[in-house]
C-alpha cells in the first residue's frame, strides 16, 4: 500500500495540538531523572573526549509508522538539543530511513538519547498496530470504529492514547472521569444493572455517557431501557455477538453497540458487522512490538588526551 494510502484521515500533524506543553515537559522531565538521577559518568567521558556541539541522525530501522515525535523533540528541548525532522508524524517508514537531525551538545544528546528513542519507539509501535487493524476495518467495509482500552502502561498512558490516534484508531475514554462505565464489580456492588444505572443517573443526571459492560443478552436489553447510552457486549461469541447487536438494535436504535474481550489482529474481522459500532481491543496498548529506532553521532569524535576510544564513523545505511 503506497504511503499516502496509509495516512488517516485527519492529519497526524495537527494532533500535536492535543497534547498539552505543561504535560509533555513534565513528562519529559520525568523520564530524563529515571534514566540519569545522579551523576552521569559516560556522558562527562564523551564530553571530554570530544567537540562540544555535534550532529546526530535519527534513523529507523524497522517498519512501522512514525509516532510519537512530540515526546522525543520534548525530551530533546529539555535537555537543551534541537531536532530537524526529515519525515512527517504519520508516515510509514520502512528501513533504513532518516528521520531526523537532532543538535547540541555530545553531553546534551547522550542524556537525550535513551529516553528519547524509547518514547518514539512505543509510541510508533502502537501506533502501527492500530493503523494496521483499522485498515483491515475498513477494507472489510465497516464503518465504526477501531478504538483501544484502559489497558495502558503505567505512567505512560497519555503517549500510547496519542499513538492510537496517529494510528487511526480511536481512544475510547481516557480515564475514569470522562465516560461512566459500569463494568460487572460495579454492577455486583450496587445491586445489579437497574440500580446502578438509577445511582449513576441520580448522581449526574446526563451530564457524562454512561456504557455497561453486559454478559448476556438479557442484560444489555435492562442496561438500554435503564437509559445507558453505549451497551458493551463483552466476551460474546461471535455468533452471538451479532444475533445480541441485532436484538438490541431493533429494540432501541440510537443506543451504541460495542464488542469487546478476546479481540485481537487475527479476529477482529470476526466482530465486526452492521449493528457493531464499536471494537475495543486492549491489544493495542499491551501488545504491539516497539518500532527500531537509533541515534547516530554524524561525526566522529576528535580524539584528545582525555580518551583513547576509538572514532564512531559517519552512518552510511541511510536511505
Amino acid at each position: 500500500m503506497e504511503e499516502e494510502e496509509r495516512l488517516p484521515m485527519m492529519a497526524s500533524k495537527d494532533l500535536w495540538f492535543l497534547l498539552p506543553r505543561c504535560r509533555l515537559q513534565q513528562l519529559a522531565r520525568d523520564w530524563l531523572a529515571e534514566d540519569a538521577p545522579w551523576l552521569d559518568f559516560s556522558g562527562w567521558a564523551a564530553s571530554c573526549g570530544g567537540e562540544g556541539y555535534q550532529e546526530a541522525v535519527l534513523l529507523c530501522k524497522s517498519a512501522g509508522v512514525l509516532a510519537g515525535s512530540p515526546f522525543f523533540d520534548a525530551v530533546c528541548k529539555e535537555a537543551n538539543c534541537s531536532v530537524e525532522w526529515e519525515r512527517d508524524e504519520g508516515a510509514w517508514l520502512e528501513p533504513v530511513t532518516r528521520v531526523a537531525t537532532v543538535r547540541g551538545h555530545v553531553n546534551d544528546l547522550l542524556l537525550a538519547e535513551r529516553p528519547a528513542l524509547n518514547a518514539l519507539s512505543r509510541v510508533s509501535g502502537v501506533a502501527t498496530l492500530a493503523r494496521q487493524v483499522s485498515e483491515q476495518a475498513r477494507a472489510a467495509g465497516w464503518t465504526g470504529q477501531v478504538t483501544g482500552t484502559r489497558k495502558t502502561t503505567p505512567g505512560f498512558r497519555l503517549p500510547e492514547k496519542y499513538g492510537l490516534l496517529v494510528g487511526g484508531a480511536g481512544t475510547h475514554r481516557y480515564g475514569t472521569g470522562d465516560l461512566v462505565m459500569l463494568k460487572d464489580n460495579h454492577i455486583w456492588a450496587m445491586g445489579g444493572v437497574r440500580n446502578a444505572l438509577h445511582t449513576v443517573h441520580t448522581l449526574l443526571g446526563r451530564t457524562l455517557k454512561v456504557e455497561v459492560e453486559c454478559r448476556s443478552l438479557e442484560e444489555a436489553l435492562e442496561a438500554a431501557e435503564g437509559g445507558a447510552d453505549i451497551i458493551m457486549l463483552d466476551n460474546f461469541t461471535t455468533e452471538l455477538l451479532h444475533q445480541s447487536a441485532v436484538s438490541v438494535k431493533a429494540a432501541f436504535p440510537g443506543i451504541i453497540v460495542e464488542a469487546s474481550g478476546g479481540i485481537t489482529p487475527q479476529n477482529v474481522l470476526q466482530y465486526l458487522g452492521p449493528h457493531v459500532d464499536m471494537v475495543s481491543m486492549g491489544c493495542l496498548t499491551q501488545g504491539p512490538p516497539s518500532i527500531d529506532f537509533s541515534l547516530k553521532l554524524a561525526k566522529g569524535l576528535k580524539k584528545t588526551s582525555c580518551t583513547s576510544h576509538p572514532s564512531p564513523t559517519t552512518s552510511t545505511d541511510l536511505q
